[in-house]
């Protein structure tokens, strides 16, 4: 137990830093003068009259002459407050502070500052230790027990300050339980960071370097004081202990708040709660943390919410995105995901952005051996249903929705945009590949637009791919027809009773793709069977595959068509021709989703070398790269679609006539797109169960509205009218 120790009372707001890590001829207010800021008039020692008016007002300074302010000064605004080493007050004038409802009196009451520096116009009332701490301008600090801040305060960055030993460093141990993927936190930490170091733990010179750029990052000296900025709101809150705050916090009734950095802004404001209690960690702008949430070891991108007693611990929760009420442990979490409900659990997983985990969904939660749970990686859209249960280790393309159950073992499900399911009365796991874009339309056209609208961040600095159709899932697309057309040609020669181990890839691929693009009735009479996608013996049903093949395939043909239409509308000169010199390349297989970036694998190589070799030697560098490779994106989209377009024509020498074919057919795909759309939607209308609880049509209609004033399908009627005015424009621009 620590023990209470007696020391001299010149120490209280003296001798902040240990003598040993002062540089020579330098004061222990070093760092602190390079952070607060010099009034116009200067500092200035208190009048004889100002200290007569304190002393009366009940204030006591162990040293009147350490207590400086600035020009406009009004003494009868510091009440029964005591002041320790050097205080310093900027503009101190008898003015009201009103947030919200809480109007204040600008001034210091009922205090006790030992050593910190206060910007003009505060409010300090009930405060009963602050220490060491840079207040800005117009702040209310409002009933605050504790407030203060070490002399080796890191602010939840994973640096070690001068003399400290490599055993006090703060790692965040994601995507695993055991810590062998574990990062360093620091302020500026977007999600592409935290995936490039802990998934290429293999690559030692990338991790080394890593290691270095972030301690380099930050100074180790020792010293720094915590920092409050401007129009900051602290009240009714027990602990913040080496906690700096950005401008415009708002700060209510939190418990404790340990090693952190706070930021926020004018425009993207960030607030904490009643009942927090948040440890080691990196908040981003425009954050909202309320209702007995407990993270340690975090970190939270910008724009994102814990919410109703969630609990965050050694996780990574990107941008847009909120967490409720559940426990969620050991994860990287890229942007835009949801889960909301008490009874969900979420350990040791990579989820790749825009997913939503529903109640009673338990993802690594069943243990298979005595080992620590290993890891569950799925791809963008990842969506387990209610009281869905999934075992490490698991792995899932994008877009995969899992249907109520306990599935008894691991996944591996290469089927994106798909619906797996437990069928326990037949003993066999079910998978439909491609059912969003067969029988979920509406959801799936409305991801982009609504992931979109919610991302409400100033200062995107990760980039985020939202488009559901994108090479990372385009070439999943590729894999997974390629499956298909494997396990059909199987299929089709267990039915006829012939040897399936004599043929090879090649030959299975031609026979699947002539049968799949043959009758609907021949491969629908075939039981086609997944492999290696459950670690059971049991069977693996592959269900409607021949609608999932061709569905597929107009996916991938419209995802080429509407990337092509993007390049002419940004090219108004350009022709078929001169689109088909520009856009002509390899087709590139293997793209990484970078924290919500999509980049083609070879980039990435190149990144984590010349991070490696010290060619980036800061993350600065290495964000500028990503910012290249964003800007760059756009073209390389581009040519994958080109290339996907000649992959499905079967040729690289592209004809005109084609063009227009496939052009018309990408108008009758978005023609298709938009009557899915509504006809998905059109369920929720028609449903008579969904009718029931209404007591006539004119309340149904005020409290849900109707099918044809719903505003996605508005707007997608409309853009379906765009986009065939669009194809005729370039039809024309061809043939003139």
């Amino acid at each position: 137990m620590d023990n209470v120790s007696l020391v001299p009372k010149e120490n209280i707001g003296r001798n902040f830093i240990p003598s040993e890590y002062l540089p020579k001829d330098k004061d222990e207010y070093l760092q602190r003068n390079k952070q607060t800021y010099l009034p116009k008039s200067g500092w200035r020692n208190l009048k004889s009259d100002e200290i007569e008016r304190l002393v009366k007002n009940d204030n006591t300074a162990d040293n009147w002459d350490e207590l400086l302010v600035s020009d406009q000064f009004d003494a009868d605004q510091i009440k029964n407050t005591r002041f320790y080493g050097l205080v310093r007050i900027g503009c101190l004038r008898n003015v009201i502070l009103q947030h919200h409802d809480l109007r204040v009196p600008a001034g210091i009451t009922n205090s006790l500052i030992i050593s910190c520096d206060i910007g003009d116009d505060v409010a300090i009332h009930n405060v009963h230790y602050l220490a060491h701490y840079i207040i800005g301008d117009r702040s209310i600090l409002f009933n605050v027990q504790e407030m203060h801040v070490t002399d080796h305060a890191k602010f939840g960055n994973g640096i070690i300050k001068e003399g400290e030993p490599e055993n006090v460093r703060t790692w965040i141990e994601l995507m695993n339980e055991t810590g062998c993927r574990k990062v360093l936190p620091f302020d500026g930490m977007i999600t592409a960071d935290a995936y490039l170091w802990a998934k290429y733990v293999d690559d030692k010179l990338l991790q080394e370097n890593l290691k270095k750029i972030t301690q380099n990052s930050f100074d180790k000296r020792r010293g720094y004081y915590g920092m409050t900025g401007n129009q900051c709101v602290i009240k009714n809150s027990l602990i913040l202990k080496d906690v700096k705050v950005g401008s415009f916090c708002y700060i209510k009734g939190a418990n404790k708040l340990k090693n952190l950095t706070i930021n926020s802004s004018e425009e993207e404001p960030t607030q904490i709660g009643e009942g927090v209690e948040l440890v080691n960690g990196i908040i981003g702008y425009g954050c909202h943390i309320f209702y007995g949430c407990k993270a340690i070891k975090f970190i939270l991108g910008n724009n994102s919410s814990l919410k109703y007693g969630a609990r965050l611990i050694h996780s990574f929760l990107g941008d847009n995105s909120t967490i409720s009420c559940c426990e969620v442990l050991n994860n990287l979490i890229f942007p835009a995901h949801e889960q909301h409900h008490n009874n969900s659990f979420l350990v040791a997983s990579v989820l790749m952005g825009q997913s939503n985990v529903a109640a009673g969904a338990t993802i690594g939660s069943n243990h298979n051996s005595r080992a620590n749970d290993n890891e569950i990686q799925a791809g963008r859209g990842f969506w387990p249903g209610l009281c869905a249960s999934v075992k490490h280790s698991s792995r899932f393309a994008s877009f995969v929705l899992l249907s109520k159950a306990d599935y008894p073992a691991e996944l591996d499900i290469p089927f994106p945009f798909s619906l797996v399911n437990n069928n326990g009365s037949k003993d066999q796991l079910e998978v439909m590949p491609a059912f969003w874009w067969m029988f979920n339309m509406y959801a799936l056209a409305r991801n982009s637009w609504k992931f979109q609208s919610r991302d409400k961040r100033v200062n995107k600095v990760q980039k985020i791919e939202f488009e559901p159709f994108a090479p990372d899932t385009i070439e999943e697309v590729f894999h997974a027809r390629r499956l298909l057309e494997i396990w059909t040609a199987k299929a089709s020669l267990r039915d006829k009773g012939e040897s399936i181990k004599i043929i090879n890839d090649h030959d299975l691929v031609q026979l699947g793709r002539k049968l799949l693009s043959g009758k609907e009735d021949v491969v629908n009479g075939l039981e086609v069977l997944g492999e290696n996608m459950e670690h059971t013996k049991r069977k693996i049903l592959i269900l409607k595959p021949y609608r999932a093949y061709h569905a597929y395939g107009e996916i991938l043909h419209f995802y080429a068509m509407k990337n092509l239409l993007a390049y002419m509308k940004l090219h108004p000169k350009s022709t078929f021709t001169t689109m088909c010199k520009n856009l002509k390349s390899e087709r590139q297989h293997e793209w990484v989703n970078l924290g919500g970036q999509i980049m083609q694998k070879n980039d990435v190589d190149k990144l984590r070398s010349d991070i490696g070799s010290g060619k980036l030697k800061t993350w600065q560098d290495i964000h500028n790269r990503y910012d290249d490779l964003w800007a760059q994106y756009p073209v390389d989209k581009q040519k994958h679609a080109f290339a996907t377009f000649c992959e499905l024509s079967g040729t690289e020498n592209l004809t005109k006539t084609e063009w227009n074919s496939s052009l018309d057919k990408a108008v009758n795909i978005q023609k298709f797109i938009c009557e899915q759309v509504y006809i998905s939607r059109k369920k929720d209308f028609d449903n008579p169960f969904r009718k029931a609880t209404f007591r006539n049509m004119d309340e149904m209609k005020a409290a849900i509205g109707t099918i044809d004033e719903n505003s996605f399908i508005i707007q997608v009627r409309q853009e379906t009218e765009d986009f065939k005015i669009q194809v005729e424009e370039i039809k024309k621009r061809d043939n003139n």
